[in-house]
């Protein structure tokens, strides 16, 4: 480098904390914008405060200190939310959810919905039960959603990694998650590479009409005494060796 080439600019760190009361309307910003496949929510639900609440106000309200949050320049790019109460969260939705649908219908009077946001609605109404994997009753869970620009390995890891090393600190052994599968590189050998088993998967199809391919929802679980963090145990190799060694076993004399 000669003396008249300026150095280059450190790449900015990401900063992952736990969540805080003033990041609420980040946090549901990014719930709405990251809603439909990863894109904002609006193509298929116009009511972005309807969906963030259905999807983070309990976590944000109730169970706020099993939330974190990734910072990139002093602003919230992601979020891990999960919950150790899964009964609590239960007891929650069964109150909140009617107030959702009440809203709902309140806006068929004031301010009608469009044409794609009544079909969504019709489709939790007459198909999400059936469309909904098995999820564990008694075992924490989570989800995370992050911006574009804050979608690499390193910000998801650490941010991943934050929560599940929350979980061990508070003596839990297991965690679920549910994952949307809509491009090949996402199955059940991805979620073993990160030590999750599939328990469970449904076809979803909600958005069928803006997608052109079959969109599923796992159910995933992850053991973590066995995997602690987001890296950790293949358990495809740990699969492939016992059966070897199990093999190795049967044909012995």
């Amino acid at each position: 480098m000669t003396s008249m080439e300026a150095p280059l600019p450190a790449p900015v760190q990401p900063i992952v904390r736990p969540y805080r009361l003033e990041d609420r309307e980040a946090v549901r910003a990014i719930c709405a914008d990251t809603g439909f496949l990863g894109q904002p929510i609006d193509t298929v639900f116009e009511d972005r405060e309807l969906f963030a609440d259905y999807l983070t106000r309990y976590y944000t309200d109730v169970e706020p200190e099993s939330t974190f949050v990734c910072e990139l320049d002093g602003e919230v790019k992601g979020y891990v939310m999960g919950s150790r109460f899964p009964k609590r969260k239960a007891r929650y939705e069964r109150r909140l959810l009617p107030l959702l649908a009440l809203r709902g219908l309140w806006r068929r009077f004031t301010r009608p919905y469009n044409a794609d946001t009544r079909r969504y609605l019709w489709w939790i109404l007459t198909k999400s039960r059936e469309q909904q994997p098995f999820t564990p009753p008694d075992i924490p869970h989570f989800h995370f959603n992050v911006r574009p620009e804050a979608r690499n390995v390193g910000d998801s890891r650490e941010l991943v990694d934050t929560y599940l090393k929350y979980l061990r600190e508070h003596g839990e052994k297991q965690v679920y998650a549910q994952a949307v599968s809509y491009e090949t590189r996402r199955g059940v050998r991805m979620f073993a590479r990160y030590g999750f088993r599939v328990i469970d998967e449904r076809e979803v199809t909600k958005y069928r009409d803006y997608y052109p391919k079959k969109i599923y929802l796992f159910t995933i679980l992850k053991d973590l005494d066995l995997n602690p963090t987001l890296y950790g145990v293949d358990l495809h190799h740990l699969d492939a060796e016992k059966e070897k060694a199990v093999s190795a076993k049967e044909d012995a004399p």
